[in-house]
């Protein structure tokens, strides 16, 4: 099985005067603002951390919801929360930590078994594996 999902950004001005605007290929997000100010001051909008965060907490409760079914368990709920850090790094910044915090409700499990298939959905869901992984890019300059 494979799948490919899109997104857009659009950033009009420069540095800290700019503005953005994030879009995802379903609608779910639909010009939704980001820029300095919603990255580094709290104003209302987004950020690209927010949402490594949200496609990080999301996709391992997703893992691990699948791999708690696969070991024979049929009900629970899970709750997941993901704090990923930005810190300056030289001239620029890089992403340093994604910190997930669960909490998970799985009738009949052992909480030794439960903490182990955790374990394993951190390290195998996707968004785990990218925060990893090799980045390429493709530019189109238009002057």
């Amino acid at each position: 099985m494979k799948t490919t999902n899109t997104a857009s950004a659009r950033y009009e001005g420069l540095g800290k005067d700019g503005r953005g605007s994030v879009s995802t290929g379903s609608g779910a997000l639909d010009g939704q603002p980001y820029g300095f100010t919603t990255r580094f001051e709290g104003a209302p909008g987004t950020n690209p951390e927010e949402l490594i965060a949200a496609a990080h907490a999301s996709c391992f409760t997703m893992a691990l919801s699948f791999a708690l079914a696969k070991a024979g368990y049929e009900q629970g709920t899970l709750d997941t929360e993901a704090k990923v850090t930005l810190e300056k790094d030289g001239d620029g910044f890089t992403v340093t930590r994604s910190d997930l915090t669960l909490t998970g409700r799985v009738d009949g499990i052992e909480r030794a078994a439960f903490e182990k298939v955790a374990a394993e959905a951190k390290t195998n869901c996707p968004i785990s594996k990218l925060l990893k992984a090799e980045i390429s890019l493709e530019t189109t300059f238009e002057g």
